[in-house]
């Protein structure tokens, strides 16, 4: 991806944001001359991946196949330094865009419509061999529970929410004419590099042609 796309795409977030109130934390607003002068005294941001994020799942095709989020909070598993146990985060997902088939071994997470279009899930078991199975699926939706025909679409307008367990393939999309959401995140500890199961193989975080000066510095990013 060039750098002037991803700072576009992250100048609207921040304008998709706004547009719903929803606030940020103060080191998601530091610019790459200011995170230079930041010490040891934010490395838990460092160290748990926090901040903005952009994602084209290796496909090189973010209009079609990408995500942008905020990782707003996140404890380490692995790190006894950081003893929170769970995770937040915030995304953006535009009409068009659609985040891939995936489950997590040991996350539990809360998918949460903060605000603009609805969001077509997408919802199937795993097989012992991490297959997709061909059973019904046990919905969480809101503290209602039922179940549903694998594969089948479940429809998440504003406000509404659905629980995912571990080992729960999920995809999404967002409803063709009801425009960019807002989709929230609330969950166990996060760890993108053990902890995610991916139907088929995809990459994390894209190569990036320096065009421009970056406006925001990536989680993956910051100086040491």
């Amino acid at each position: 991806m060039k750098r002037s796309e991803i700072n576009s795409i992250l100048k609207d977030f921040e304008a998709l944001l706004k547009e719903h109130r929803f606030e940020i934390p103060p080191f998601c607003k530091f610019t790459p001359e200011e995170w230079k002068s930041k010490g040891h005294e934010y490395d838990e941001i460092r160290d748990n991946a926090l901040g903005w994020d952009i994602t084209d799942f290796g496909k090189g095709d973010f209009n079609k196949t990408g995500l942008a989020l905020i990782t707003l909070r996140n404890g380490n598993a692995s790190n006894p330094k950081y003893s929170k146990v769970y995770a937040e985060k915030i995304m953006m997902l535009r009409e068009g865009q659609f985040t891939p088939n995936h489950f997590h071994w040991r996350k539990m997470e809360d998918i949460i419509n903060r605000g603009g279009g609805n969001i077509e899930f997408y919802l199937w078991n795993a097989r012992k061999d991490e297959g997709l199975a061909d059973t019904d699926v046990e919905v969480f939706h809101d503290g209602r529970k039922y179940s549903i025909s694998a594969g089948s679409k479940i429809l998440l307008y504003p406000g509404e929410s659905l629980s995912l367990m571990p080992y729960t393939y999920h995809e999404f999309t967002i409803e063709p004419g009801s425009g960019a959401t807002l989709i929230g995140e609330v969950s166990m500890c996060n760890d993108d590099n053990t902890d995610n199961r991916f139907y088929e193989p995809t990459g994390r975080f894209p190569a990036i042609e320096e065009d421009e000066a970056p406006y925001r510095l990536l989680c993956n990013e910051y100086p040491i």
